[in-house]
């Protein structure tokens, strides 16, 4: 039990998060499993999403990024995030595979019920 409790502490520091990695992608499909990373132990702690309006459409760029780099990147091009042709956009997040695609909210089901007076 003993070097069960040395080891926890020993590996304890040590945080590694997994992101989703591609270059340029015109679809967001990078979005799969083969597309994982398991980032640098404490050195990339965010997951990076670029998302680039070019004049044949959307382009995705994934990665792993230090905290400071991204958040210094995406504020960056913030003056540049419109949506509009040629704009980009950078953000940063912290959490496992965030750089994916959005989650779909659920849509309400719509029920019917069968009334009789």
């Amino acid at each position: 039990m003993d070097s069960f409790n040395v080891f926890v502490l020993s590996t304890g520091g040590a945080l590694q998060i997994q992101c989703y990695q591609c270059e340029e992608m015109s679809t967001n499909d990078c979005s799969t499993p083969e597309f994982i990373v398991n980032c640098t132990v404490n050195v990339q702690d965010m997951c990076q999403k670029e998302v680039l309006v070019k004049p044949d459409g959307i382009h995705y760029r994934k990665s792993c990024a230090s905290s400071g780099a991204c958040l210094i990147a995406s504020s960056g091009y913030q003056q540049f995030c419109t949506g509009r042709l040629n704009s980009v956009c950078i953000t940063c997040c912290n959490t496992p595979l965030c750089n994916g695609p959005k989650r779909r909210k659920p849509t309400p089901s719509t029920t019917t019920a069968n009334t009789t007076t």
